[in-house]
């Protein structure tokens, strides 16, 4: 369906050590997937109706992670993702990668592998914040936030006057597209293209494939949103419900620890909906449950290239989400926006983003399990015993380290004589490889967007939402994942040690409070 042309630079690689541990065996290729805007419970692996059989197949054929997270929010989920590091400057701005930071391209490469990026950057579109700049060889996609998804060149209307958004390939802006063109195809296509060069090569591999399905717009094929029609006409209460009672039976969830919490403030009930605003309402749900369908069938592309290649034994795939189901309405609540095609520019709004984060509250933006929770499975057949599920909490910022580790690769002190931040997460590889149940973290998770913030430290949990009213919350996740019982009355001595030590944080990353 896309056309583009691929062009492969040479990339000086860091002065890395070999790692000290002999290993004979062949370092596994490595492929990082990963959604804008998904939901937990969007797929079929986590209790979603939508038919997402090849992301289940990676599920089944490995493991599947019910306690990963993400940062909550686009730029700040991607920033931390590459460099193993929470995000400095507040989180806030288009740079967050900062020079005494290494990303994954670029410490992969000085471990002797090929990287590339299919998809979206999000972390700057000027040298030296390009993909190209960072380490990946081979970039193609979005270095911007969100796009039109049939024409890239198409304006934002939601910014004043419009705005053209950043599409590239290495260091050239693509400005024009052709008429058959779709993002979640063009990903794909670019990336099969460079795995296959990179299995030619005979060179393990990193590629990082980051999809903007299903973040607004919400743009699909006629095709692609008749095989969802009718399914969403009982509304999110019902889609919601249905959810959580196949994660029940699953069991992916169990209601002793994840009780049902109430609607999210601001939601409204389906009853409450006029007649006249139905249609609308079902088919915004039936177009973002065909960008989530489209996705797992171009994933099923990716699988198909690497048993092409003979690769797939050796190769590590894993997918998740860069966030929680999105609320946001820009332009709010506007039945003129049509989703589907891309003359408009229409999201899903907070109702359908509540069921979509079945069990969990709220939404991208926040710190809660509904913000910041993400779906997460692995495949690797050489390493991983098919089909388990692993309550082990992971990060974002766990990327690096495990995967420095399966390359057999040393992270750096310095580069060029300067200093730089060392890697904050932990290698999951013992519990891919099934060496280690469980890993303890030493140091609590912490996070903060926008005045929201959180830490989580084994299974106690402090929320703090911001607002008029804005305390710190208190959860116990063993027996209240879902954040149903604020517990501060009890617990006002674990509230003020957790707080302290997110205040401490915030001070050292740079978050103004």
């Amino acid at each position: 369906m896309s056309r583009f042309c691929v062009i492969f630079f040479s990339v000086p690689l860091l002065s890395l050590l070999p790692s000290g541990a002999e290993n004979s065996a062949p370092k596994p290729n490595i492929i990082l997937i990963m959604a804008d805007d998904m939901g937990w419970s969007d797929i079929g692996c986590f209790g979603g109706e939508i038919p997402t059989p090849n992301i289940d197949r990676i599920a089944n054929e490995g493991m599947r992670f019910t306690q990963f997270y993400n940062n909550g929010k686009c730029t700040t989920t991607r920033a931390s993702l590459l460099t193993g590091l929470y995000p400095r400057k507040g989180g806030r701005g288009q740079e967050l990668l900062t020079p005494n930071m290494q990303t994954l391209g670029e410490v992969l490469a000085a471990a002797g592998y090929q990287t590339g990026l299919s998809g979206k950057w999000h972390n700057g579109n000027k040298a030296p914040h390009r993909p190209i700049d960072r380490g990946f060889q081979s970039s193609y996609g979005l270095w911007d936030g969100c796009c039109n998804f049939f024409s890239p060149a198409i304006a934002d209307p939601n910014f004043k006057g419009g705005r053209t958004r950043f599409f590239g390939q290495n260091d050239v802006r693509i400005t024009e597209f052709p008429d058959d063109f779709f993002t979640t195809v063009a990903f794909t296509d670019h990336a099969i293209a460079t795995i296959k060069k990179h299995a030619a090569n005979e060179k393990p591999f990193f590629h990082y494939i980051a999809h903007t399905a299903p973040h607004y717009p919400l743009h699909a094929t006629p095709e692609d949103i008749t095989r969802h029609e009718g399914i969403y006409d009982a509304g999110w209460e019902s889609l919601r419900e249905k959810r959580y009672q196949r994660q029940v039976e699953m069991g992916l969830i169990d209601p002793a620890v994840h009780p049902r919490p109430g609607m999210n403030k601001g939601n409204i009930g389906w009853a409450e909906i006029p007649d006249d605003r139905l249609d609308y309402e079902t088919l915004r749900m039936e177009v973002y449950a065909a960008m989530v369908d489209r996705m797992d069938r171009e994933i099923g592309r990716i699988l198909d290239a690497l048993e092409r290649e003979g690769i797939a034994d050796n190769t590590l795939i894993i997918f998740l989400s860069d966030n929680g189901g999105c609320a946001e309405q820009p332009g709010g609540r506007t039945p003129e926006q049509i989703p589907g095609p891309k003359d408009f520019y229409s999201h899903c709004g907070p109702d359908w983003a509540w069921a979509q984060n079945t069990p969990f509250r709220r939404y991208k933006s926040t710190t809660y399990e509904g913000g910041i929770a993400t779906p997460m499975v692995a495949r690797w057949p050489k390493g991983i015993e098919a089909g388990q599920t692993t309550d082990q909490v992971g990060h974002i910022i766990d990327f690096l380290p495990t995967f420095l580790e399966l390359a057999g690769g040393e992270y750096p002190n310095s580069v060029k004589g300067n200093p730089i931040l060392l890697p904050e997460g932990i290698s999951l590889v013992p519990v891919l490889t099934g060496k280690s149940q469980t890993i303890e973290r030493k140091v609590p998770l912490f996070w903060h967007w926008s005045g929201n913030r959180a830490v989580r430290n084994k299974n106690w949990k402090i929320v703090w939402e911001k607002g008029k009213d804005a305390k710190w919350q208190i959860y116990n996740l063993a027996n209240d994942r879902t954040e149903t019982k604020d517990l501060a009355d009890k617990h006002s001595a674990q509230i003020q040690l957790l707080s302290r030590k997110w205040e401490a944080w915030a001070t050292q990353t740079g978050v103004k409070f």
